[in-house]
């Protein structure tokens, strides 16, 4: 049985066995990003205190920064209220966003219009190494 067998059984995963998890800076609030976690995320991201997702296009496990080296370390996992949500309090190194932004949510609706709130930090060519 798992060490974290009680905080699973917290948690509403969806049909896919998957869970929302958002991403947010510690210190500012600031939110960085969404992705999907999976029993095994949650196990790894609270025993290694590194943030690991599940990714749906890849069919496996991701671990935040493990080719980019933009490398979430977990502060806090919360459950939501319904517990189908989580969110990550994390301290962030470097851009959460393959663009190469610090966040992924970096496009606003304004008087209508769709505009570009944050231009990247990094170009994305440099963040990932080939595997």
């Amino acid at each position: 049985m798992s060490d974290f067998q009680h905080v699973l059984s917290a948690i509403s995963f969806n049909a896919d066995g998957l869970v929302a998890a958002i991403a947010q800076q510690h210190d500012t609030g600031e939110v960085l990003m969404m992705a999907w976690m999976n029993a095994e995320a949650v196990e790894e991201t609270l025993r290694e205190k590194r943030v690991c997702y599940f990714s749906r296009s890849r069919g496996k496990l991701w671990r935040k920064g493990e080719t980019s080296g933009q490398v979430q370390a977990l502060i806090e996992l919360r459950i939501d209220c319904d517990g189908d949500a989580l969110l990550l309090r994390v301290d962030q190194t470097g851009v959460a966003c393959h663009t190469g932004r610090r966040s992924c949510f970096y496009t606003a609706v304004r008087d209508g219009q769709l505009v570009e709130i944050a231009t990247p930090q990094v170009h994305p060519d440099t963040l990932y190494t080939q595997t």
